[in-house]
């Protein structure tokens, strides 16, 4: 990075920035008196625990402990970097980021990102002008109007398209970096998509990170994807993702699917709530980013064993991941067919039919586990339990996983020993942030910061720092004379962006606990800071008599 954002630049997006507006662009909140709620985005859930604090621009999980501010909640939701959710929050004021020195952030970054984007429109310029290519798509289904919503395009055959076409504006070595180019020795290298069809695949921002090329000739393989690079990860990647929320907005539903063709033909269908994972295997980190979008997944897959078994591999992935609330599901479509396939020759009512009788996912995890064992011997069902066993104690302490030992334990006719059920339990006998948060032990510290960042207007009361740094090395002195410092720098801080100054510091969490920490003395706040440094003085006379004596 050539720089760094501007403090003062952080605090005005900060400031302008209503946590309760950005939330709700996200997940639907309900109006409760002085805060707002809704079940919480980052764990499953049926009853709300997630509230959002206009007067602090502040979220907490009262379930999960999940909690921050504006910018938290878009690194967590979104998986952004802390200057990405700063990027994003500035975006939606209309601001234009710059850095110290005049540059823009993500300075290497931002080239590969334009090497990409130009790339994108030139493989679109190519499709227009290739009659074969738009004859292919059209013998698939696919109307301009689609086409255009995910931008497909053409790479035309030969080996030097893109160093023609991008050349001069961006040098080998970033064409390399982008995937657009491959080497075969140091100083020659050569298109990597060659008569292909083009599918962009793009961030949640709606930035093209990479790309997919489908083989318009049958040419091995039939599908490629760019490599790994800086900016593309497969592992990370879902096909589809922002062209779903650009649609529909907030998701209630996702529909997985295996490939770019089958996301593009449900949405030729007016099915807009597809994606696509890009690779053969499901990865855990595809599994928390669908559950950052919708609780409700349905996979669907081909019915062949390549298909059954790409399930089971989800299904895999998923049961570390399990949070209550949540609803999987599984549905295969019939032998030799695809979702693109199916409702191409079946339409539409059919294929939400199979979507309809999709499988839940505990009813999957049995019904593939038995389809090889004879239940009906006490072999079998031995069989069975130490099969099951493993796959079930990845699960977290959860209702479903009590369930699922139940289910366990009725089909081989004994009691599986599993940790103490959660069922039962009295919820407030496991910890969270939250329980810490309000049992924080008191002292006059504490409370002194837990005033300040709520209304960094107290300041004003503050004994001097002079006077303050005679009673280091107390606990959390240092803390409160940084903020102070702050403030006496910056008298107009707000309270999130002086809670926000250390945000890569070990202080953060504590200030975040302490932002949810509601000590009686919070009533009248003036009155509690000026008694609290009026008692920090006798503190100080008192030590100052100490040292006479």
């Amino acid at each position: 990075m050539a720089g760094k954002i501007p403090q003062p630049f952080i605090d005005q997006v900060l400031n302008q920035t209503d946590i309760v507006d950005l939330i709700n662009s996200h997940i639907d909140l309900k109006n409760k008196g002085k805060e707002y709620t809704a079940c919480c985005p980052f764990h499953g859930e049926k009853t709300p625990s997630f509230t959002v604090s206009p007067e602090k621009q502040f979220y907490h999980c009262f379930g999960c402990g999940a909690h921050g501010t504006a910018i938290n909640f878009l690194m967590e939701y979104e998986g952004l970097q802390f200057v990405e959710a700063i990027e994003v929050l500035a975006n939606r004021l209309g601001l234009k980021v710059t850095v110290e020195g005049g540059s823009t952030p993500h300075n290497d970054q931002h080239v590969l990102y334009q090497a990409l984007e130009e790339a994108n429109k030139y493989y679109q310029q190519q499709l227009r002008s290739n009659q074969d290519a738009i004859s292919y798509l059209k013998s698939r289904g696919i109307s301009g109007e689609v086409a255009s919503i995910f931008n497909i395009g053409f790479a035309p055959t030969g080996f030097n398209n893109i160093s023609n076409a991008l050349g001069k504006q961006f040098d080998q070595a970033t064409l390399v970096n982008t995937g657009l180019l491959s080497e075969k020795s140091k100083n020659k290298t050569y298109d990597r998509f060659r008569s292909r069809i083009m599918f962009p695949i793009k961030d949640t921002r709606g930035r093209t990170i990479g790309f997919g090329g489908r083989s318009a000739d049958d040419t091995m393989p039939k599908y490629m994807n760019s490599p790994e690079t800086e900016l593309f990860h497969k592992g990370n990647t879902l096909y589809g993702i922002h062209e779903a929320r650009q649609s529909l907005g907030k998701i209630k539903q996702l529909i997985i699917v295996e490939g770019y063709m089958d996301v593009v033909a449900l949405c030729q269908h007016n099915i807009r709530n597809c994606v696509a994972t890009l690779g053969t295997a499901t990865t855990a980190q595809n599994i928390r980013n669908l559950l950052r979008y919708s609780s409700d997944l349905i996979f669907c897959f081909d019915g062949d064993r390549a298909g059954r078994d790409a399930a089971w591999k989800a299904l895999e992935q998923m049961l570390p991941e399990f949070k209550d609330g949540i609803n999987i599901r599984f549905a295969f479509m019939p032998q030799g067919e695809d979702p693109d396939s199916l409702i191409r020759s079946l339409g539409e009512d059919s294929f939400n039919k199979y979507l309809y009788d999709a499988t839940s996912l505990s009813e999957y995890f049995f019904t593939n586990l038995i389809k090889d064992i004879d239940t009906s011997t006490p072999d079998g069902r031995a069989k069975l339990a130490s099969t099951a066993k493993p796959l079930l104690a990845k699960i977290p302490p959860t209702v479903f996983r009590d369930l699922m030992y139940k289910e366990l334990n009725e089909r081989v006719g004994t009691t599986i020993s599993v940790a103490p059920s959660v069922i039962n339990n009295n919820p407030q006998s496991s910890p969270n942030i939250n329980r810490q948060s309000r049992s924080l032990k008191y002292t006059k510290t504490r409370l002194a910061i837990a005033l300040l960042i709520r209304d960094p207007s107290l300041a004003e009361s503050s004994l001097p720092i002079e006077e303050l740094s005679h009673l280091l090395p107390v606990p959390d002195i240092d803390l409160l004379i940084q903020l102070l410092e702050i403030i006496e720098a910056e008298p107009n801080i707000s309270a999130i962006a002086l809670v926000e100054r250390f945000h890569n510091q070990d202080s953060y969490a504590s200030l975040q606990k302490l932002l949810l920490w509601d000590p009686p003395d919070m009533d009248n706040r003036e009155l509690s800071f000026k008694q609290t440094m009026e008692r920090f003085r006798d503190d100080i006379r008192r030590n100052e008599l100490d040292l006479i004596i």
